[in-house]
């Protein structure tokens, strides 16, 4: 793999998952079994800011490192996936939308299924995993202004520091969406590195705020799993899903241009 690195990337974990998080997600004994796959295999897994800190010149990676990351905040992260993390020994990295987990920022309905609360969340901030931002209300990002924007990171970023003591540094783009001006804000904002998506393996010359990430799913066989840390036929596991990307990024670009042409206009008329 030489210095590639698989990002993992989860959602759920369950038995009977939402249906619309089932694709996403993975049952309890197939995250148990990756998990062992990871540990006799010689895998070590690092938090994400441990992966940048070694990439910005910090202490060296150790042997065969992977990233465990989990997006949203789902319930079963704490349910099912930390009793396999604790029995391991493993970091992981949680990116939660704050709007989506139970308590007094909840949004009501916004979430897709049973989500974490933020004694959960503590718990699993005391057994190795890092917290990081995914947005307060999880929008598309780069179909939002600017304030709009601003408010969904910086509002993330309080509550976890309020609910945790401690500001998150890391974030992923929610739907993995990001351009130029949403990945400046994300450091702007005081975020030192970020995930996207892509299903390629991350590298140490990439951007650190579009660090690359492979997405496991309900789908992901033995053989498929052990592929995509080993780094082998990444690139044709996911050749659809990244032809499909580029095209709808194609048309998300057409979108807000046109929103940002009524925002204009809106601008304009109020002035008036």
């Amino acid at each position: 793999m030489n210095d590639s690195v698989p990002i993992l990337m989860y959602h759920a974990i369950a038995h009977t998952p939402a249906s619309s998080t089932r694709a996403l997600s993975v049952s309890p004994d197939t995250f148990a079994a990756q998990m062992r796959l990871l540990d006799d295999n010689g895998f070590t897994p690092l938090t994400t800011a441990r992966l940048a800190a070694a990439w910005r010149g910090g202490p060296p990676l150790p042997a065969r490192p992977v990233l465990i990351t989990f997006d949203d905040g789902y319930q079963g992260v704490h349910r099912h996936a930390l009793p396999v993390l604790r029995e391991l020994g493993f970091p992981a990295t949680l990116f939660v939308a704050t709007g989506w987990l139970r308590g007094p920022q909840e949004i009501a309905g916004a979430a897709l299924d049973t989500m974490l609360d933020w004694d959960e969340v503590r718990e699993l901030a005391a057994a190795g995993a890092e917290i990081g931002a995914h947005s307060h209300s999880h929008p598309q990002l780069d179909q939002l202004p600017d304030d709009a924007l601003r408010y969904e990171l910086e509002h993330c970023k309080e509550i976890i520091t309020e609910q945790l003591g401690s500001p998150p540094a890391s974030f992923a783009y929610p739907y993995g969406y990001s351009d130029r001006r949403v990945r400046r804000m994300v450091r702007t904002v005081g975020f030192t590195q970020a995930v996207a998506v892509r299903n390629a393996l991350a590298g140490p010359r990439q951007a650190p705020f579009s660090l690359r990430r492979v997405t496991v799913r309900r789908s992901t066989g033995p053989e498929e799993f052990t592929r995509l840390v080993e780094g082998r036929a990444v690139a044709r596991t996911f050749a659809l899903d990244r032809t499909l990307t580029t095209g709808y990024a194609m048309v998300r670009g057409s979108r807000r241009l046109l929103r940002k042409a009524a925002w204009a206009r809106a601008r304009h008329v109020q002035g008036a």
